[in-house]
């Protein structure tokens, strides 16, 4: 987990963990169950000058909808002097889940703890986790769909009522302890919003579902990255890059990259778009943006199964690969740009899957 804190806002000890560490003391409760982990690192925030994330909604590009929400919400909150409610990005990876959380703790002023579910395994780790909070802190939880049922249960009652409740003892001394904990705001993060169960789902008062971005998005992205990775791209070049880059920022950055390295590696001072395009079609992104893994996709839904209709199950066997990638990372862009449709009965390639793949 990493602590990010605010440049407006000290880190200051949280009185609430006193709190919690003392009435442990007092109930004979295991203090380990509430204590920081040794695994929670404080971690400054980079630069702004050399950060590609955005820091602020000003340089956030894309989500108009959902960045015109949060800016009204987190400004009544600030006026209000509360804490943000609570809130649920979902979609596909590299659409700005995470950078949306940080720019949300820079316009609050506020601390911001970032972790994933998979670091929350045990009681005690999310315990820990909450106690270290600060009143208006955000906390964020990647990939949220992870949380293991007693994770989650500790989360109800921590959004719902700001507080925790401890057992201790056993037995005739059974004993309940309550915790009070800070009023904070919970951003979590999925990729599989159909797996996070109703009850923590109903917790959080947003829900967005980001999308993917249209190529003047991406234009401007690309752009604004190139820049800060000092890569001299000029408009047209950076358009390329965005036509290839399926609809996602991280893929985007991606690119720029690719294109570096190969424009330093053939000692090329000009990238034009052509230079792009050569660029590219060496790392094997073609014009639509699929890559190696997206065609043999296509190949084997064709080729193996007459075109579909087949399961995933089926074509992932036959790829190799798990199918929780070819389900997150392929298909949401491949029925997307129309290569595929997804039907009762299984997958089936659309033309334009054949006529890419020269078929017809």
């Amino acid at each position: 987990m990493t602590i990010i804190p605010s440049k407006s806002t000290p880190n200051q000890p949280s009185p609430v963990k006193a709190e919690a560490k003392a009435k442990a003391s007092q109930n004979n409760y295991p203090e380990d169950k509430i204590s920081k982990s040794s695994n929670f690192v404080n971690v400054e925030p980079q630069s702004k000058s050399n950060n590609i994330r955005p820091q602020n909604f000003s340089q956030y590009l894309g989500q108009s909808e959902v960045v015109r929400i949060l800016e009204t919400s987190i400004k009544a909150a600030k006026s209000r002097q509360e804490a943000l409610d609570h809130v649920l990005f979902y979609g596909p990876p590299g659409l700005g889940k995470t950078s949306l959380a940080m720019v949300m703790a820079n316009e609050l002023g506020a601390n911001c703890l970032a972790t994933s579910a998979k670091s929350l395994d045990k009681p005690k780790d999310i315990l820990g986790l909450l106690c270290q909070l600060n009143p208006g802190d955000l906390l964020f939880i990647d990939e949220i769909h992870g949380l293991s049922k007693t994770a989650e249960e500790l989360l109800y009652e921590a959004m719902e009522d700001y507080c925790l409740t401890l057992t201790t003892g056993k037995g005739s001394t059974t004993r309940s302890i309550k915790l009070p904990l800070p009023k904070f705001t919970l951003v979590g993060a999925t990729t599989r919003v159909f797996n996070l169960c109703k009850a923590l789902r109903d917790r959080f008062v947003f829900s967005f579902r980001l999308d993917f971005y249209n190529t003047e998005e991406l234009t401007r992205i690309v752009a604004r990255g190139s820049k800060i990775l000092n890569v001299p791209l000029s408009n047209e070049s950076c358009h390329t890059i965005a036509v290839r880059s399926r609809g996602t920022p991280r893929i985007a950055i991606r690119l720029i990259k690719m294109v570096r390295d190969f424009s330093q590696a053939e000692n090329k001072s000009q990238i034009n778009s052509d230079l792009v395009k050569t660029a590219l079609n060496h790392f094997k992104v073609d014009e639509y943006g699929l890559d190696e893994i997206d065609r043999k996709f296509l190949k084997v839904l064709i080729n193996n199964f007459s075109g579909g209709p087949t399961g995933i199950e089926a074509i992932a066997q036959v790829l190799g690969e798990e199918i929780l990638t070819l389900q997150n990372v392929c298909e949401p862009y491949l029925i997307q740009t129309g290569f595929i449709k997804r039907t009762p009965r299984g997958r089936v390639a659309n033309k334009l899957a054949y006529e890419h793949l020269g078929l017809i």
